[in-house]
């Protein structure tokens, strides 16, 4: 297992029948991956933890992300190449902000006997990104928690992200296209909480939604002038308390890899979600911290408006997301997920007070 995976792809053969390579289906994999005996060294045991994009397989110390085969109109893991070109992506680039956590990737391989095998000499059937397993109760979620954070923590954090959007170059980007973004979004925000109406208060919803596109249609060439200025960047694009570690030094794992054009943001947007986060776990401290440590070290103050609104529009966004599970035709734990939307529109709410609309 410890063969590199570009050696993997030259020895082995890349099999892609329709429907599952090699005749292997996602079932058969699964089941592989949740054996101890297909880790070398073999672990005491292995869990798995589902998305909606992939299963990850958890042994004692090191951790193996497996894509699902699917298909979104914002990501497209159908094909073997697809899954293999992400899980490479994904490697390089959560190595910016953990060079030490991601480990690489791993071929699945299908043997002669007919046998899966993790880094064999067969048939290659999947990838996998293969990372160190960090220390659960070290999470950033976990420690708020558990009432254990201290300031010198976010210190820590707040340095580690602050070098890193300093470190970045701005990308090339058309202001119009970064506003757009905004307003389609928001229009699909809208729609979703149109269809389930009677989950919110339709008032205080009204209000919500009208400051979002009151913002967007007077206050457009700001968002604008933010990618004139050069202050957007290939960042991370779903920084969240859960994929921060506060190991030494700081782990930040889990970006947006799949989907570049979602990744492209400006720091002080990716800074607002993780505080927006923060302050629904009861430490919306963090996120003014971490604001005024990026500001500083990037010479950028964008002001309490424009903050507001990357707040209030990702408070939105994850309602929206929220709700979207009620639309599968299963939804796992279907009570939740109004609740949370609900949490994320009262956020939405309170940070209306820091929009100044003429």
């Amino acid at each position: 297992m410890a063969k590199a995976a570009h050696n993997n792809k030259v020895q082995n053969h890349r099999c892609a029948s329709r429907g599952s390579e090699c005749g292997i289906d996602l079932d058969s994999k699964v089941r592989f991956l949740r054996s101890p005996g297909a880790y070398d060294p073999r672990p005491v045991g292995v869990s798995v933890v589902e998305t909606h994009m992939a299963l990850v397989f958890l042994t004692d110390r090191e951790v193996y992300k497996l894509k699902k085969p699917v298909k979104y109109p914002f990501l497209d893991f159908s094909t073997l190449d697809a899954r293999e070109a992400d899980c490479r992506d994904e490697v390089r680039l959560n190595r910016r902000l953990s060079p030490d956590v991601y480990l690489g990737v791993v071929a699945l391989t299908l043997e002669p006997s007919g046998r899966l095998a993790l880094a064999g000499t067969g048939d290659i059937v999947d990838w996998l990104v293969r990372m160190r397993r960090l220390p659960a109760e070290k999470m950033l979620n976990h420690v708020i928690a558990h009432g254990l954070l201290t300031p010198q923590d976010i210190e820590r954090v707040g340095t580690l992200l602050a070098d890193f959007y300093a470190g970045l170059e701005p990308v090339s980007l058309d202001a119009d296209t970064y506003f757009e973004r905004f307003r389609s979004q928001q229009g699909l925000n809208v729609e979703l909480f149109r269809r389930f109406g009677d989950i919110f208060d339709g008032a205080r919803l009204h209000e919500i939604t009208m400051a979002i596109e009151t913002f967007l249609e007077r206050k457009q060439e700001k968002l604008k002038e933010r990618v004139r200025q050069g202050r957007i960047v290939d960042g991370h694009g779903d920084l969240k308390p859960e994929h921060i570690c506060l190991i030494e030094p700081p782990a930040v794992i889990d970006c947006l890899e799949f989907n570049r054009f979602l990744r492209l943001v400006d720091p002080c947007d990716d800074i607002a979600y993780l505080g927006l986060e923060c302050s629904l776990l009861g430490a919306s401290w963090i996120g003014r911290t971490l604001r005024q440590k990026v500001e500083a070290k990037l010479a950028d103050h964008p002001g309490e408006d424009l903050i507001a609104f990357y707040t209030m529009f990702h408070a939105c966004l994850r309602a929206r997301l929220a709700l979207a599970h009620l639309t599968e035709p299963q939804p796992r734990s279907p009570e939740h997920w109004p609740k949370l939307a609900r949490r994320y529109l009262e956020a939405a709410e309170k940070a209306c007070n820091g929009l100044t609309l003429p």
